[in-house]
């Protein structure tokens, strides 16, 4: 597990998204009108908006709202069109970002990315500079105080996933992004408690920082969280302990 990945269970264990769960549903309710938009707006046929709806509803987000964003999408109503874009680059110590937006102005958005690397030290990259090394898969972060690593191995493996790995006090479970659905249904049946999961970009390979570039790795991190058209950040830094320790 990486230190970034790492850092996004810390958050979501303390709760931490809550103080800004406003802008998250905006986030959320964005997902969901480019996945209802793309494959239609039932979940049961769709495996991308049945996604971005677990995620909206792990942030407690109302089923009103949820049910407004899939109308949104499917041509119901009316706002504003929001379109994918991707941005890769670098940030402190040449760790590798990729930040993914929904946008309904590509020429606002480009240039204010740009600013938030360069104002942490980084530059903003061509397409492809860094997603090379980046794979789309499903992760799970679980507790090993939850389960053994043989019984959560023989769930997750019969279930598709790729890989059960411990590092600390988690298991991380690793599958494909078209295994996620299966997977979560498996462990969900065996009651085995999950901290975090999600379909992200796992690098090949990460770069091991110390303690001033990891905390200035993770304030950009932040500072691209903050953007209202960001969606998701991807990175590949390896936090050492004692930084984790500070920020957890």
């Amino acid at each position: 597990m990486s230190g970034h990945s790492k850092w996004k269970t810390i958050k979501h264990k303390k709760g931490m998204l809550d103080a800004r769960r406003g802008k998250l549903w905006s986030k959320l309710a964005r997902n969901i009108i480019v996945a209802a938009k793309s494959g239609g707006g039932d979940p049961a046929m769709n495996l991308s908006l049945r996604y971005a709806i677990d995620k909206a509803r792990e942030a407690n987000m109302p089923a009103d709202t949820i049910d407004k964003a899939i109308k949104r999408g499917t041509g119901e109503g009316s706002g504003a069109q929001y379109v994918p874009a991707v941005y890769e680059g670098y940030g402190p110590g040449g760790v590798a970002f990729i930040v993914d937006t929904l946008t309904d102005n590509p020429n606002r958005t480009g240039p204010e990315i740009k600013k938030i690397f360069e104002r942490a030290g980084g530059n903003l990259g061509p397409a492809n500079c860094v997603s090379w090394n980046f794979t789309t898969r499903g992760v799970f972060a679980i507790n090993a105080s939850d389960t053994t690593e043989d019984a959560l191995m023989e769930i997750a493996l019969e279930a598709g996933a790729d890989d059960v790995k411990r590092d600390g006090e988690m298991f991380e479970v690793i599958c494909s992004a078209t295994a996620y659905d299966t997977v979560k249904r498996a462990l969900t049946a065996k009651s085995v408690p999950v901290q975090h999961s999600e379909i992200t970009k796992v690098p090949g390979t990460t770069v091991k920082v110390n303690a001033e570039i990891g905390e200035r790795a993770v304030r950009l991190t932040e500072a691209f969280e903050d953007h209202d058209d960001v969606q998701h950040v991807y990175s590949n830094f390896d936090l050492p302990d004692e930084v984790l320790a500070k920020l957890g």
